[in-house]
């Protein structure tokens, strides 16, 4: 079991934070979980989990929760970057405001605190771990812009690996499959616009972005991240963790070859549905 004396540092924007800041804990580590609000995490504090208010999006709000560590002495081993926000919507109708957003959250972000943290990190020669999900390895469509952002701070932590070496810090990438989260609820209420190129399809398209299919294919949220937890207390953690449902299964897919599975996601995002009436006009 490790030290309690231990700190890990995980953002709490939806449940998947929330089950690692846990698993953690019953981990014997001491866990300071972060969010915009503390009343989004009060379910932690019932299980005695230090609680800190950390806005990833505010410059301000994190130089306060490095000077909250800094001047409490406190140390910091274990740094679990885990912000997360989705954006469902076809290349053709998407807002590029809202996309930029996307990367706002789930890259800058994650950029933005592990710079802050770094010091800690240095100190302790400890830990940094991003959560990419297997969407960064994958062709979905609907959600370039989503896997776009996770593809890209997956490429970062690749760098920041080798980059980090040589001062004994170990970047860990989780490639995360499905899991029960409300990352996906979140999603819900997404509709294409009236106009849209894929009105031929919208029933079938509609129901892939809201995620219909995956509602009941998750991993259970605890079950999740006790298995990712146990990979990272490891002496020697791996470099990427594959955990979750069909998490395994793209990475076999990793290896066909270009273009193999079309057919397949075609059939399954309703395109070949509009493929084949956009030929009828």
């Amino acid at each position: 079991m490790q030290s309690i004396r231990l700190y890990s540092m995980t953002r709490t924007e939806h449940i998947l934070g929330a089950a690692l800041a846990l698993a953690f804990h019953q981990a014997g580590l001491k866990v300071y979980a972060t969010a915009r609000s503390k009343s989004r995490m009060a379910n932690l504090a019932s299980h005695g989990i230090q609680l800190e208010v950390l806005d990833v999006l505010s410059d301000t709000s994190i130089a306060e929760c490095v000077q909250k560590f800094t001047d409490n002495h406190l140390e910091l081993d274990i740094l679990v970057n885990n912000a997360g926000v989705a954006y469902v919507m076809p290349f053709s109708d998407m807002s590029l405001v809202e996309a930029k957003k996307v990367f706002d959250m789930n890259v800058w972000s994650y950029m933005a605190v592990t710079q802050a943290f770094l010091p800690l990190l240095l100190k302790s020669k400890g830990m940094i771990v991003n959560q990419t999900s297997v969407a960064s390895i994958t062709t979905t469509p609907f959600q370039s812009i989503y896997n776009a952002s996770k593809a890209a701070i997956a490429k970062i932590s690749d760098s920041q690996r080798l980059e980090l070496a040589p001062f004994g810090i170990k970047v860990v990438d989780l490639k995360t499959g499905l899991v029960q989260s409300n990352l996906i609820n979140n999603t819900g209420q997404v509709r294409l616009p009236k106009d849209s190129l894929y009105e031929v399809g919208r029933e079938k398209i509609e129901a892939v972005m809201r995620g219909d299919s995956f509602m009941s294919d998750g991993m259970p949220t605890q079950d999740w991240a006790n298995q990712v937890v146990q990979k990272l207390l490891k002496k020697n953690p791996p470099y990427n963790i594959w955990k979750g449902n069909k998490a395994l299964l793209v990475w076999v897919c990793g290896f066909l070859p270009f273009g193999t599975l079309d057919p397949v996601v075609k059939k399954y995002s309703g395109l070949d549905v509009v493929e084949r009436l956009a030929k009828s006009y």
